[in-house]
């Protein structure tokens, strides 16, 4: 019999095609009247056409969001927001604009509303994670969580075909770790499997169209559902290794997903052998493992950390940190076998148990 505690997420969603049509009187639900528009140095543009919906409302732009949210990112914009009054935190963009929300939300409680333009998730999650003094050091906080999340597949319709490859596998490396969490469920499970079939699936229409609406609409849709099952359940090996090469080692967040996910299914595939059948049905492959390590080649993604700027010299150390502070994970986490792992992934080797 199945037994289970399951909590279901308070965040509001807003999806479809021109939902981002809907955003003035999301605003005005909130009762904010001074939002701080965040993004990256590259999506100004796009930020300030978003921020342009909103007459009066405004209170300034901040477009200094950055991977892995350094700590010092961080800072400048709580001081900007405090500066300026802001109520409300509108982050426009990826992971690293609404990390950067959930930093200062962490420190002032300020709501924040999520206009994602990428498939990374965390729009849907209460966790953060800020880089200090070379580590990356996350937690789960409900302060952070965005009270509204605005899905309008038309804004992620000029995401380059490669970041929408690897963005899209860094979605559905949530959903894989989700279905062998110690503290799943069968509702979780289900989203789970349905994130990581969506998300597959719309990568060769948009191979062939990158801007195919409805395989676009596909994409951030199993995006929400895999966004929803990290924000639910604790993520294993996979993510631990991800936060330490990305934050120890500056590797791009949705690329160093892309590699290490396969590697880090092979590890726990015999530990985890229901989870791992429910990712290949998802797939639509054999294996689970073998699954992601062809769809990304397929579709054009680096297989190998060598090929995203890891340092070789830097491998034993990774190995040393990913096994620091113990976590939940299937399989027992062994310093030689990670070490292994780590060397077939800085290969680009297939992947292995």
């Amino acid at each position: 019999m199945e037994r289970f505690v399951y909590t279901a997420s308070p965040s509001r969603i807003v999806f479809g095609a021109d939902s981002i049509d809907q955003l003035p009187a999301e605003i005005e639900r909130l009762g904010a009247t001074r939002a701080l528009v965040l993004c990256t140095p590259n999506q100004r543009e796009q930020a300030q056409a978003i921020a342009d919906r909103l007459p009066g409302r405004i209170a300034g732009i901040f477009d200094e969001a950055a991977m892995h949210v350094p700590i010092e990112t961080a800072r400048k914009a709580r001081a900007l927001a405090s500066e300026l009054k802001a109520d409300c935190a509108l982050a426009v963009g990826g992971g690293s604009t609404i990390g950067l929300g959930k930093a200062i939300a962490l420190e002032s409680g300020l709501p924040i509303i999520a206009v994602p333009t990428t498939y990374a998730g965390s729009e849907a999650t209460p966790i953060y994670g800020i880089t200090e003094a070379g580590l990356k050091k996350t937690g789960r906080d409900a302060r952070v969580l965005p009270r509204v999340v605005i899905y309008d597949p038309g804004l992620t319709l000029s995401l380059p075909l490669d970041l929408t490859v690897t963005s899209a596998i860094n979605a559905m490396a949530h959903a894989a770790e989700g279905l062998y969490a110690h503290d799943g469920n069968p509702v979780i499970s289900l989203m789970a499997e349905e994130g990581i079939r969506a998300c597959a699936a719309s990568l060769q229409p948009l191979r062939e169209n990158p801007r195919d609406l409805p395989a676009r609409s596909q994409a951030l849709y199993g995006a929400w559902l895999c966004g929803t099952v990290l924000g639910a359940v604790s993520m294993g090996l996979h993510h631990k290794l991800c936060h330490t090469l990305g934050g120890t080692f500056d590797l791009p967040h949705a690329q160093v997903h892309t590699v290490v996910l396969p590697y880090a299914l092979a590890y726990n595939a015999s530990a985890a052998p229901e989870a791992m059948a429910r990712i290949a049905r998802a797939l639509g492959t054999a294996e689970a493992a073998m699954g992601f390590f062809e769809l990304a080649r397929t579709h054009g993604a680096a297989v190998s950390l060598k090929a995203i700027g890891m340092p070789a010299a830097g491998l034993e150390h990774a190995a040393d940190l990913a096994v620091s502070n113990q976590y939940p994970n299937p399989r027992p986490l062994e310093k030689a076998a990670l070490r292994a792992l780590l060397g077939r992934a800085w290969e680009g080797a297939p992947p292995q148990a």
